[in-house]
């Protein structure tokens, strides 16, 4: 057994200082891994079910074609791994703005991640991925006005509560009309929300897309004994 508690990574960034911890519960008798922005938690291996959903139903609404798929915000990882798991995703391009994340993840330091560095369907990018919707590029530096089939986002904590005030305008008609011209025809957005749905960011999604639903994706709380729910939005060209 090893310790109780341990950093395993410490970092100042532009938006904060972030931090990956591991810490064995001895209530749960189980791992638990965390990352911290400054003092906020931003997510725990405790509570994976609504990441892992945010691929499965971000990639639902295709057929047997091969998919080239963004994932925006690595994480822990959980919403790539789901990805590539699925034998219809060709390339991955997972777009990540805090350089110590991918680090993380090619050191190996999330055992229940292992292999989704290495995977040759991914490429990992170093960038901020608002800036990449807003600008010219696009997702993959090395060809850019690339389309995918699909984005699935999990960066900020909901559309209303966003890390940093430069997100914002990216949950307005423009900014998700910017995001719709990276997709294919049928291309579908995926957007994970700690809060409730919201109706006014409903009706945002379907004056851009031609589809949107919300999901409430409900999954039990080891630390209250009850139930949470995170959202899943999903919206098709």
């Amino acid at each position: 057994m090893g310790a109780r508690f341990e950093e395993l990574a410490w970092r100042e960034t532009p938006l904060g200082a972030i931090s990956l911890r591991r810490r064995r519960d001895p209530s749960l008798g189980v791992e638990v891994y965390e990352v911290k922005l400054d003092d906020e938690f931003l997510m725990s291996s405790l509570f994976p079910v609504a990441e892992i959903e945010l691929a499965r139903l971000g990639l639902a609404p295709f057929g047997a074609q091969a998919l080239d798929v963004v994932v925006g915000g690595l994480g822990l990882g959980y919403t790539a791994r789901t990805a590539l798991a699925d034998d219809r995703v060709r390339t991955l391009v997972v777009v990540e703005a805090v350089e110590d994340v991918i680090d993380w993840h090619r050191r190996g330091l999330l055992p229940f991640a292992a292999g989704l560095a290495a995977d040759p369907r991914t490429r990992l990018v170093r960038a901020d991925f608002f800036a990449a919707v807003a600008g010219p590029t696009g997702f993959d530096p090395d060809a850019p006005g690339r389309r995918f089939h699909a984005v699935l986002l999990d960066v900020d904590h909901s559309p209303r509560h966003v890390l940093h005030p430069s997100h914002a305008p990216f949950y307005s008609p423009g900014g998700l009309r910017r995001l719709a011209g990276h997709l294919h025809p049928d291309g579908v957005f995926a957007l994970w929300s700690d809060d409730p749905p919201d109706p006014e960011f409903e009706r945002v999604l379907a004056e851009v897309f031609r589809t949107a639903r919300a999901h409430v994706v409900r999954f039990p709380n080891p630390l209250t004994g009850g139930e949470s729910a995170n959202t899943v939005y999903v919206a098709q060209r």
